[in-house]
């Protein structure tokens, strides 16, 4: 809803202040400009990006008007999870959590938390390395090695859509003045016509320009700004559920490992650690 709302108080803005200084609305209507920016941009789009880039730009787009799912609910419920996790551990073993880890949505402990199961991509990670502790060998700074390249590869892989918006964005000025030039163009064809008609065919010209510069910082770029700060909430889960069971190998109890990622997460999420502790009360 806030990007609706800005793009509304944007256009608000933009052309009520345009008609309260006088200027006729009916001038800034030129559809052939704009076919020559967006079907340029669009081409520039398709050329200057893989089919895999177009594919995750057209998936993650829809997203901008959703709020956000990383809240601090979804992070109590995250780090309640894990608690419950690390303490069937403590108490009867890493071989015990066997079944829970390969079968996550028919295990009692990960069932109490429908907000973790619905996000694959969390739950993958999880069960992953909970697997790697229970068959395999490794210590503590090789498991964080391999997290530390996992979370990069999920970062490096949500930037591609971020990048291909901006640079869109980028982009979009220079065809506005393309149109511009355009519109010059036939109008010093046009040399002879009455004065009048002159004048027109210039404004018609310049509203490209203006169209352009105003897709592009007024609708284009701030979506690549939302997309980047999605994409840094959903790094920050992927670091709690990190840093959670690296205290964990190093003998830290569930509780304290607990903390260790509470501690990483956003101030505006991050939940007090009383209201911590009261959450993983109730959830047991």
């Amino acid at each position: 809803m806030l990007v609706i709302g800005g793009y509304i108080i944007v256009i608000v803005s933009v052309f009520g202040g345009f008609a309260l200084a006088g200027g006729h609305l009916s001038s800034l209507l030129q559809p052939v400009e704009l076919l020559m920016i967006g079907g340029a941009a669009v081409g520039a789009f398709l050329v200057g990006n893989s089919g895999k880039a177009i594919k995750a730009t057209l998936k993650t787009l829809p997203t901008v008007l959703q709020g956000s799912r990383y809240s601090k609910a979804m992070y109590m419920d995250l780090m309640a999870l894990l608690y419950d996790v690390l303490a069937k551990v403590r108490k009867e073993g890493l071989m015990t959590i066997e079944s829970d880890v390969e079968n996550p949505e028919q295990s009692p402990l990960f069932a109490k938390y429908p907000s973790i199961l619905a996000d694959h991509h969390i739950l993958e990670f999880i069960t992953d390395y909970l697997r790697l502790m229970v068959g395999g060998n490794l210590n503590a700074f090789e498991i964080e090695n391999l997290m530390d390249n996992e979370i990069g590869t999920h970062h490096h892989e949500g930037e591609m859509p971020i990048h291909s918006v901006a640079k869109l964005g980028d982009g979009l000025p220079a065809f506005g003045i393309v149109a511009a030039v355009m519109g010059v163009v036939h109008t010093m064809a046009s040399v002879g016509i009455p004065p009048s008609e002159l004048g027109m065919l210039i404004a018609n010209a310049l509203v490209g320009t203006f169209l352009g510069i105003l897709l592009a910082y007024g609708f284009v770029g701030p979506l690549a700004s939302v997309l980047e700060q999605k994409l840094d909430e959903s790094t920050k889960m992927f670091e709690c559920v990190k840093v959670t069971l690296l205290a964990s190998l190093n003998g830290y109890s569930p509780a304290l490992a607990v903390e260790f990622g509470r501690k990483v997460l956003y101030s505006t999420e991050r939940p007090s650690f009383t209201e911590l502790e009261v959450h993983v009360k109730q959830k047991k």
